[in-house]
């Protein structure tokens, strides 16, 4: 019986002290910590959680992404629109398409436009045109490159792109940001609020 509990015991602590444990035996080990020590309100992974209904787990969250249908890899495979096209639809992003014209703006082709050949879902990347790499054997092939490295110069518009274009719009006009002119309330005026909501006196807004 001795014997039984000094192997035991030694067990445990030559458990908890082990530096090259698996995934799964340290998830037994810092459970074992926080019922010991009753840490399981104040674990960092409690203060961590935001959403109760979304996981953070990055394993899931890999499969999530990697297994995702191809609906939302459309979402997903969006591209900024530069400054020109911002100011005129006040869209921010949109998913890219087959004949968008698109600038690279990272990596070894950075700078680089031409117009997309192909959104391959399946690879998450982009095939434009003119960038090509040679093979050993001699044939061009082209090179992959993820849509987060793009931004969209010229679009693709009919019908349907255009009701997108409408549809984020509205969605944009409601984020509570103020545009020039919109607010024209003087330094006289703004004391004259603050004052009044303090003494609670009803005031007019005059321009």
């Amino acid at each position: 019986f001795l014997i039984f509990v000094f192997f035991f015991f030694k067990q445990k602590t030559a458990y908890e002290i082990l530096s090259g444990l698996v995934g799964s035996e340290m998830c037994i080990r810092d459970r074992y910590q926080r019922r010991v020590h009753g840490d399981y309100q104040n674990s960092s992974r409690s203060k961590m959680k935001t959403h109760s209904n979304v996981t953070s787990s990055r394993r899931k969250c890999r499969k999530a992404h990697f297994s995702a249908p191809s609906h939302i890899r459309r979402r997903i495979m969006s591209c900024h629109l530069n400054k020109d096209l911002k100011n005129q639809y006040h869209v921010r992003a949109i998913p890219v398409r087959k004949d968008d014209e698109v600038q690279v703006m990272r990596g070894n082709n950075k700078g680089k436009k031409g117009k997309v050949m192909h959104v391959y879902r399946k690879r998450w990347c982009l095939h434009i045109e003119k960038i090509t790499k040679d093979k050993a054997n001699g044939t061009q092939v082209q090179i992959p490159i993820h849509p987060s490295k793009c931004q969209i110069v010229s679009l693709k518009l009919d019908k349907d792109r255009k009701k997108i274009l409408e549809k984020k719009k509205v969605v944009e006009k409601g984020k509570g940001k103020y545009k020039a002119g919109a607010v024209d309330m003087g330094l006289d005026q703004k004391l004259l609020l603050f004052t009044s909501l303090q003494h609670e006196i009803p005031v007019s807004y005059t321009h």
